[in-house]
């Protein structure tokens, strides 16, 4: 939308200069067949400047900007106009110059305000103590999945003030956590409404910036989730917040920084530690013989030794050992009455 508003102002701006322009008499002075075909010198002049936005246009790869890159496009765009008109005076003769001085002072503003819209994140490497800031609460944004919605620590990670980034919820990862919620899945239903519990504790906690972001990707069916996700956090320049081994591999691949919070649970003190206490719903057999297996509400699996005639049991499990890796956290343990 953006770039349509300064195509309709530019082709305002360039309507009315190159009117003005063949309009005149006498001063500035301009070549005769300008002089004698006002309205084709009109049409062509303004023709050839809309080419500029055309191309512009053309390349869709363009973010919302700031008012600092208009403000600087346009400051080196008219300087860099006078020093074109005054390079290329002696060159063009008297009669070319003032159409020379007009076509650069309409065109290379619009030019290097584009280009600032593109690249105002970069610019730190051109001029190396100039750099547009983003409006950025502490860091760059965090943006969350649906699995550390439902895994839930992000919750307990905000409560220690050791975040001061702004928190995205794409509009797309709430839709998917509602779906889950709504899921005839017993077990699938009690993970959404989780993850809608921590996200409403995450909105009520004073200490948290977050935010649920609408996207153009929010509508889309192209690309997965996890690929909208990766390609939100490019846009916003946001590293990606996840409990998925998947989703941690495919935005590293692509460059997006990612917060994984097994890693971060990994570096920290379990959560359950051994001889703690447990009481879980025994829903298959494990792998071993004799091996029941059930999980917790954030989805952890528990493998219980003994415990695979107990299928469909609600037992309590005594835990002997936790394995916690990137991909995930299994906790071990035997029941009551071993």
């Amino acid at each position: 939308m953006w770039r349509i508003i300064l195509w309709v102002v530019y082709a305002v701006i360039c309507g009315g200069t190159f009117a003005t322009y063949v309009n005149t008499v006498g001063d500035p002075p301009k070549p005769q067949f300008m002089a004698d075909r006002p309205f084709i010198t009109f049409v062509v002049l303004f023709l050839l400047s809309q080419l500029v936005p055309a191309i512009d246009l053309v390349i869709r790869r363009k973010r919302i900007e700031t008012v600092s890159a208009v403000y600087f496009g346009l400051l080196i765009g008219v300087l860099l106009s006078y020093l074109l008109a005054t390079a290329l005076g002696p060159v063009v003769g008297e009669d070319f110059k003032p159409l020379v001085i007009i076509v650069a002072t309409v065109t290379l503003p619009y030019i290097c305000i584009s280009l600032l819209l593109q690249t105002k994140d970069d610019f730190r490497f051109i001029i190396p103590y100039v750099e547009f800031s983003r409006e950025l609460k502490g860091g760059t944004p965090l943006v969350l999945d649906s699995s550390a919605l439902i895994d839930g620590r992000i919750a307990d990670v905000v409560d220690t003030n050791i975040l001061d980034s702004e928190i995205i919820v794409p509009k797309f990862v709430l839709h998917e956590v509602q779906d889950i919620a709504d899921s005839g899945d017993k077990m699938r239903r009690t993970r959404g409404r989780r993850g809608l519990e921590v996200l409403a504790k995450l909105q009520n906690n004073p200490k948290t910036d977050i935010r649920v972001y609408e996207s153009k990707h929010d509508d889309s069916r192209e690309n997965s989730v996890d690929q909208k996700l990766v390609e939100l956090a490019k846009q916003l320049n946001g590293r990606v917040v996840t409990s998925d081994f998947n989703l941690n591999k495919v935005a590293s691949v692509q460059g997006v920084p990612v917060v994984n919070l097994n890693d971060v649970a990994n570096s920290l003190k379990p959560r359950y530690l051994p001889g703690e206490k447990l009481r879980i719903k025994v829903i298959k057999e494990g792998e071993s013989h004799g091996q029941g297996v059930g999980y917790l509400d954030d989805g952890t699996m528990v493998i219980c030794e003994q415990a695979s005639h107990l299928i469909g049991n609600e037992i309590d499990v005594t835990v002997t050992s936790v394995l916690q890796s990137s991909a995930g956290r299994m906790i071990f343990g035997r029941t009551e009455s071993h």
